[in-house]
C-alpha cells in the first residue's frame, strides 16, 4: 500500500504542470490510512514507527498544500 507521501513522491518524480499538482488527490486508500491513522492516535495511541509515519504525512500534506498555494499563483499570474 502506498502512503500519501510515496504518491506525492511519486508525483514530484513523474514531473508535473501546476494544473496537476492543483488536482492531485491521494488515493482513496492512502487517505483511508492516514485517517486511520489520526483515529487511532486519538483513541488508543499509535506505536513510534506509525507516530513516525503519521508525522511524515501530515508534514506531507501540509507541503502539498503549500505547492498546491503556490501553483494556483503561478496560473493567476501566467493569465493575468
Amino acid at each position: 500500500m502506498n502512503s500519501i507521501v510515496d504518491e506525492a513522491l511519486e508525483l514530484m518524480a513523474s514531473g508535473y504542470t501546476p494544473e496537476v499538482l492543483i488536482a492531485f488527490k491521494p488515493s482513496e486508500a492512502a487517505s483511508r490510512h492516514f485517517e486511520d491513522l489520526i483515529a487511532r492516535e486519538k483513541n488508543e495511541g499509535l506505536l513510534p514507527e506509525e507516530t513516525a509515519e503519521l508525522d511524515r504525512m501530515m508534514e506531507m500534506e501540509r507541503v502539498l498544500s503549500l505547492a498546491k498555494a503556490r501553483a494556483r499563483l503561478k496560473l493567476k499570474e501566467k493569465a493575468a
